[in-house]
């Protein structure tokens, strides 16, 4: 059983598409993926801005200093904003899934209910999130992989 050279060619071409539609796919993906992940917390700082003296009391409620919270928005908008642009994104990663490991262990610590045992789980569903992308970067649309050129 033999092939001939077009059938050959015919089928490196076909592979060879497949494999680029496959990449912008991926690519695309990786792009959606940290939009939707930094949502979260873009949107969260924002809120946090227009509600300040409402989250510095919620804060000292759960005995965090309300002093902390200008660290806190700038690290969720600013944090948010180099994840979306991909820029420095396996050090923001890694700082952002601290960031909300953190938050989770002050916030969302009584298990006894309901509501805070999901928000535990899944604060720590983010962080693994955060450590994919520390772990295998921001992908071709970002910040980084320009640099890397």
């Amino acid at each position: 059983m033999s092939t001939t050279p077009q059938a050959q060619l015919g089928k490196s071409s076909i592979a060879a598409s497949s494999q680029r539609n496959s990449t912008a796919l991926s690519n695309a993906a990786e792009l959606l993926g940290r939009v939707l992940l930094s949502a979260l917390f873009l949107l969260s700082g924002i809120g946090k801005l227009t509600a300040y003296a409402a989250t510095a009391g919620y804060m000292a409620a759960v005995g965090v200093p309300g002093a902390l919270l200008p660290l806190v928005i700038a690290t969720e908008i600013l944090g948010s904003i180099a994840i979306i642009a991909g820029w420095k994104t396996r050090i923001v990663s890694v700082l952002l899934a601290g960031f909300t490991l953190l938050t989770a262990l002050l916030f969302h610590k009584n298990f006894a209910d309901q509501i805070q045992m999901t928000m535990f789980l899944k604060n720590l569903s983010i962080m693994g999130a955060f450590l994919m992308l520390a772990a295998n970067g921001a992908g071709k649309y970002s910040m980084d992989a320009r640099a890397a050129e």
